[in-house]
Parts: C-alpha cells; structure tokens; sequence
C-alpha cells in the first residue's frame, strides 16, 4: 500500500490504432478509394498503475511494447482509447494550460535547444513561456548551472557546445520552471561514463531536494541502478512487472556476460566447458556464466588460455525485460 499522494493514477488505460493496407499497383489502389482494409493496433492494453509525488520511477520496455504510447498519453500528446488517468489532478489529453505547466520533458535524442544560438537564449524563452517572475529565474538558473558546472558554456552556441554539455543545458531548460513532473527519455545516450554519472547525481539531488515526481526510460542498467527504488516493465502492452528493482535482479540476474579477448587463435569447441558460448571468433568470444560460478571460472579461463582483456558485465536491459516477461504473469 502507497503512502504517497498520488502525482499518476491509471485505471484500466487502452490505446488502439487504426490504420489501413494496400497492394501495390494502380487497380489497387481503385480498389482502395472504394473499399480499404482496416487494420487495428493494440498497443497498449488494460494497464494499471500508481505513482506516489516524488517517487522516481522506472518505466521499462523493449521497442514496441507500448512504452512510448503510454508516455504520450501521460503527456496529453495522445487520448486513451479506453480506461481513465488523472497526472498531477487534471486529465492529460484535455491539455489545460496549467497541466502544461507543471510538469516537462527531456528526451535524450530530440533537443529542445536552438542549435545556432547560445543555451541560454532558448532558457530565457522557457522562462517567458512558463512565466517564471524574473527574481525567481535567476535564482533558479543560478543554481541548476552550479549544480552541473556549466557556467563557462552557458552563452556559448549550443552547435559547439560536447553531447554533456547540451544534456546538462536540456535538463536546465526543462527544470527552470520548476516543475512538479518530469519524464526523462534516455537522458544519458551518447554520453561518457563521467558525464553519466554526473547526471545520475544531479538527477538524484534534485529528486531528494524539490520532490519532483520522475519517471525514467532508460536502456542503461545503471541509470536504473542508482535512480530508481521502483521499476514498471512493459512488454506486449501490457504491465508484466512492478517492483522493487532487488526483486527484478532476484528475478532475473542468475548468470552474468564474460567478454574474453585472446592474443592467439582459440577455437570455440574448447570454451564450451565453461559456460554458454554466445559469440566467438579466433580472438574473442562472449560467455554467459552462472553467477556464482563467475570467480572459479574466471581464475581457470585465466590459467588454462592466451587472455588478453577480460570484462565481466550484466546482462543487458532488454534480456532482462524479456526473462521477466517470460516468466512473470501480467499484474
């Protein structure tokens, strides 16, 4: 049971698409302004859920599942085609003003940001939109470009500006208005290790310190990992799994992936021993080995084979979403 007030209520939500096929050539195409084929698209299907103010939440899918989908009608940008939802008190796809201005969006591969001029040009025109009183965007500006160290770039073109800096000016641009929701969509593509991990902590202060409700799509584990306590995985359109992100590596994270780089010819036949050979050539291979088996192993690998490089890394995300789909009954 939640003890949060509620920020997301979904009810039984629906989402179909209509759309329609033709055959090539040009008879077909007579034949189609007289009579189409009608197609439809469950995409998603009958999914319930809650978010509590301030959580920050998960929401998990491989393409296709309905992840996207459920996000545009989160953001209004789509009407349900059946069940209710109410985000923040009002009804998304009625798009009242004050609903747009209480929450954002930062997608990772699309920008918000006039390429040809300076990041801080496109934050002053969010301050106009959102209406932000003057004293307050500065001082909210102040402390976003603080707290991700890029007051040196600020009025620096955002074209020159590296894949880091344009994330951390997206997430000042989308913050600056201080809004109570936020939906983060990849925020942390393309971006180095450093860079990652900075965003990660920003993301983390800012959840603990404002309460802003977050809801996070991600495909790196670790983005998951450090953020959020609670996952939703869907898969198929429907909700499979929602949970404590312990439970999903209960789950699912039994064997780990050994990546192996030799500086002489191995053939494949003589890794099988060890573990599930999933990719090989002469000089490299990926193995999947029981995770409690992980250390043994890896010292006999050592001992009995010309090894160059060995990396030991989790399964990736969308193997994980698929071992739960597989083995958890829709919620």
């Amino acid at each position: 049971m939640r003890l949060l007030e509620e920020a997301i209520k979904v009810e039984q939500l629906a989402k179909s698409f209509t759309y329609y096929t033709k055959e090539v050539g040009v008879m077909n195409s007579l034949k189609n302004l007289i009579h189409r084929k009608t197609l439809t698209k469950q995409a998603v299907k009958d999914i319930t859920f809650s978010i509590g103010k301030g959580e920050m939440v998960a929401f998990l899918g491989p393409n296709g599942a309905g992840k996207t989908t459920t996000l545009k009608m989160l953001s209004g940008i789509l009407h349900p085609t059946d069940g209710s939802l109410s985000v923040l008190g009002f009804k998304p796809y009625e798009r009242k003003k004050e609903f747009k201005k209480r929450f954002a969006i930062v997608m990772g591969q699309k920008s918000q940001l006039w390429p040809d001029l300076p990041a801080s040009e496109s934050i002053l025109l969010n301050r106009y939109i959102y209406q932000v009183e003057e004293q307050t965007y500065k001082r909210t500006l102040d402390e976003l470009v603080e707290l991700l160290d890029v007051k040196h770039v600020l009025n620096v073109q955002v074209r020159r500006l590296s894949l880091g800096e344009r994330m951390k000016m997206e997430l000042i641009a989308a913050l600056i208005h201080k809004p109570e929701l936020l939906f983060l969509d990849e925020p942390t593509i393309g971006l180095d290790v450093v860079t990652q991990k900075r965003v990660r902590e920003f993301l983390a202060h800012y959840n603990e310190y404002y309460k802003t409700t977050i809801i996070l799509t991600s495909h790196y584990m670790k983005d998951v990992e450090d953020l959020c306590k609670r996952t939703l995985i869907i898969n198929d359109g429907r909700l499979v799994f929602d949970g404590n992100l312990n439970q999903v590596h209960g789950a699912v994270n039994e064997t780990k992936i050994v990546k192996l780089k030799f500086s002489q010819s191995v053939e494949a036949s003589r890794l099988e021993p060890f573990g599930a050979v999933r990719q090989t050539d002469e000089f490299a291979a990926t193995l999947e080995i029981a995770k409690e088996q992980i250390n043994p192993v890896s010292r006999e690998l050592l001992d009995l084979f010309p090894i160059e490089d060995i990396t030991i890394e989790e399964k990736p995300i969308e193997e994980v979403i698929v071992s739960l789909y597989n083995r958890t009954q829709p919620v």
